[in-house]
């Protein structure tokens, strides 16, 4: 036996059997307890007079930073129905189909067709007491993708948000800059319906508490998508012009080696 192959075996058997301890988890948000953002949940759960209907995509259930959660706990407890899949309603969705066909649910979501939000009666106004507001919990291919799947989203009455802010969500890409995340756009759509300055300041406090934990343990702040565009620091954009670089660099080389060829 050579002494390298003595000393990676040596090595190898150095190493632990067991798994490395896992971090404590929170049992509330499953977060590590060390960065954990339940503290700044309000003490009572919001009551608001309209209720979110959130389709979720399943790929955005799987990730770790996620807003949806910080929603469902902020809200009190009915205001926040979360449904997961691909395709809606399914036959496991009990009670989304009377809900997606009922005369005061509005879909948010830009279409053509969409209207304001601001526009739309507020709840004395419209003849509601509440709205059921739904919306489209994934990336923005994965939405567009729930939206054409799912015929009976065509039918509701949709609308948008036209905001001029940026996301609170700066440890994540947003695709424009008006992009928000589900938290933003739930929390700012209540108080704009319910008229109501303190439903978005309570809701996202948890949202701007994960953020300085992650910026605090290295994470970097994102610019939108449209921004890096803009700025050409998008990384496919880099991509395309480090390639284009390094094919002007190839036949370059190329060219010298034929001229030192012919000079030989």
């Amino acid at each position: 036996m050579s002494e390298d192959f003595q000393e990676v075996w040596e090595d190898l058997v150095g190493i632990p059997a067991d798994p490395p301890a896992m971090r404590e988890l929170c049992e509330t948000c499953t977060r590590p307890k060390l960065v954990c953002w339940c503290s700044y949940l309000p003490a009572t759960p919001l009551v608001t007079k309209c209720r979110i209907v959130i389709l979720q995509h399943p790929a955005e259930e799987k990730r770790c930073l996620r807003t949806v959660p910080m929603l469902s706990l902020g809200l009190a407890q009915g205001l926040c129905h979360v449904f997961k899949g691909k395709k809606f309603p399914h036959q496991r969705h009990k009670g989304l189909e009377d809900l997606m066909c009922a005369p005061n649910s509005v879909l948010l979501y830009p279409s053509p067709h969409s209207v304001d939000l601001s526009d739309l009666p507020k709840l004395s106004a419209g003849g509601y007491d509440s709205y059921n507001l739904f919306l489209l919990d994934g990336t923005w291919p994965q939405a567009k993708a729930i939206y054409h799947s799912s015929p009976l989203l065509h039918t509701m009455k949709q609308v948008k948000l036209l905001t001029t802010g940026t996301s609170e969500y700066v440890i994540r890409t947003q695709p424009t800059e008006g992009c928000l995340s589900t938290l933003e756009t739930a929390a700012l759509a209540l108080t704009i319906l319910e008229n109501r300055e303190d439903i978005r300041e309570i809701l996202l406090k948890p949202l701007k508490a994960l953020c300085d934990f992650q910026l605090d343990h290295g994470a970097v702040t994102h610019q939108s998508k449209e921004f890096l565009i803009k700025t050409r620091t998008y990384p496919k954009l880099i991509g395309k012009r480090l390639s284009r670089l390094l094919k002007g660099v190839s036949s370059n080389s190329d060219e010298s080696g034929a001229h030192n060829c012919e000079e030989v």
